[in-house]
């Protein structure tokens, strides 16, 4: 017969979690003004808000920890990382960051400036946070079919090329760069073909435009290229990771996504011009050019979380997680953007509660559901993420009202995730008893939906 599939790894270390009451969960939300971010992580069973820092670190890494350099300047665990760096992408300049929005920072605070327009493929809560603190506008220019969550594409991710070259046409002069996200994670976790970066970069070149790529799970964007795009069957993830960063001007990058640290981040360039303008920001806002907000530890964990995150053995282990959540919520009926992505399921709100307004939160509604069910949290992907216009103040109310479910990378067993999938089947059964949802009574001007308070509508 053949053998069922297991983990590459053992586990060597374990962490109690705390196992809790409905009555009690009711009490805690209540208390963090229904905001799941606001919630102690000690009030979480099964804690899937992010996949960003949240992850177990190697025993190889851990080791990397205990041998990091803490000198101020030129430490031997920035070498290290700016090495793995450039070996892997073929970029030559490396500033460090704390993580990745403080890399979108140091590098948009030199590019970015009032009026600009910033073409992407769907800019995640920070990426759009820099943009519009900047009165700058970001443009989505997604494929279209990405807003039906039921339709199976292999690259949901990708951008519309029609799309891009109209915006670019339309904004010429007003355009600093071009970024993608690999993979597109407001999208569903949806991965960007080759073919599709090839032409995103064909179009760029013919309007003068640089290109940067948001690459915080470029890893898991190189996987799916690997098994699900013709000619990329037989290369190496390392051979396809080196194929994309050559179609790039530069990457900001959380390390804390597929370099599996609990903190850390860069951005990285072959333009001169953008590291120089960068590193003055760099410098004032993170640290010195060979630290920027990071311990030498961290940096040598990261170097050696690059090169484990980029081995099919580590890959094939870590979306298949995601899959397998996405294969009972299939036998569930639950309904959630197909195909199943690299760090996360995204459920769609909309069509799991139908009887909740547009404006009472649908998918902040549903993971209130989830975590009063179980005790677990997932974030929300809608209305609050969308943030209000920043010229009218209304409400945004986008196509897509998703809640992620982040799956932590090398933490949680097969079990855990059997746990969460039928917690969402019991709040899916009372789907039609839920008629109401949530609205907001304090809000930040923006990225409101880290700390907004709520109360029931």
């Amino acid at each position: 017969m053949n053998l069922p599939f297991s983990e590459s790894f053992r586990i060597k270390m374990v962490e109690a979690i705390h196992r809790s009451t409905r009555e009690e969960r009711e009490k805690w939300i209540k208390e963090a003004k229904y905001n799941l971010f606001a919630l102690a992580s000690d009030y979480v069973f099964i804690d899937l808000l992010t996949d960003s820092g949240t992850g177990a670190m190697s025993d190889r890494q851990w080791a990397e920890i205990m041998t990091g350099d803490e000198s101020y300047a030129g430490a031997r665990s920035f070498k290290k990382m700016h090495d793995v760096i450039e070996q892997l992408t073929g970029f030559k300049y490396v500033l460090p960051t704390h993580q990745g929005r403080a890399a979108e920072n140091v590098l948009f605070s030199h590019l970015v400036k009032a009026g600009n327009v910033i073409p992407g493929n769907s800019h995640f809560d920070t990426t759009k946070g820099h943009i519009e603190f900047r009165k700058a506008e970001a443009l989505d220019c997604t494929i279209s079919e990405a807003a039906d969550t039921q339709k199976e594409l292999p690259f949901k991710g990708n951008v519309d090329p029609q799309k891009l070259d109209t915006a670019l046409e339309n904004h010429k002069g007003n355009v600093p760069f071009v970024i993608v996200t690999i993979t597109n994670n407001t999208a569903g976790g949806q991965p960007v073909s080759m073919q599709n970066l090839r032409e995103v970069r064909e179009i760029c070149n013919k309007h003068n435009i640089p290109l940067l790529f948001d690459s915080a799970r470029f890893a898991e964007n190189a996987y799916f290229i690997k098994t699900r795009e013709k000619g990329y069957e037989n290369k190496t993830i390392k051979e396809i990771v080196r194929e994309m960063f050559s179609l790039a001007d530069g990457m900001t990058m959380s390390a804390k996504k597929d370099a599996i640290v609990n903190i850390g981040g860069f951005f990285a360039t072959n333009k001169e011009d953008w590291y120089e303008g960068s590193s003055i920001f760099g410098i004032m806002n993170e640290g010195f050019l060979t630290y920027g907000g990071m311990a030498g530890r961290d940096m040598a964990a990261l170097a050696q979380g690059l090169l484990e995150g980029t081995e099919m053995s580590y890959l094939s282990d870590r979306i298949g997680q995601v899959k397998l959540l996405g294969d009972l919520l299939d036998e569930y009926g639950i309904p959630y953007q197909r195909p199943a992505g690299g760090h996360a399921i995204f459920v769609d709100a909309k069509k799991v509660l139908p009887n909740v307004p547009k404006e009472q939160l649908i998918a902040q509604t549903l993971g209130i559901e989830l975590y009063l069910e179980a005790g677990v949290r997932g974030v929300e992907i809608g209305t609050l993420l969308a943030d209000r216009d920043p010229i009218t103040r209304e409400n945004r109310f986008p196509e897509l009202e998703l809640l992620r479910l982040a799956i932590p990378r090398r933490t949680y067993t097969d079990n855990h995730i059997r746990v969460v999938a039928a917690a969402l089947k019991n709040v899916f059964d009372r789907r039609n008893e839920i008629k109401s949802g949530y609205k907001i009574v304090k809000e930040k001007p923006i990225m409101r939906h880290f700390t907004v308070e709520l109360e029931r509508a």
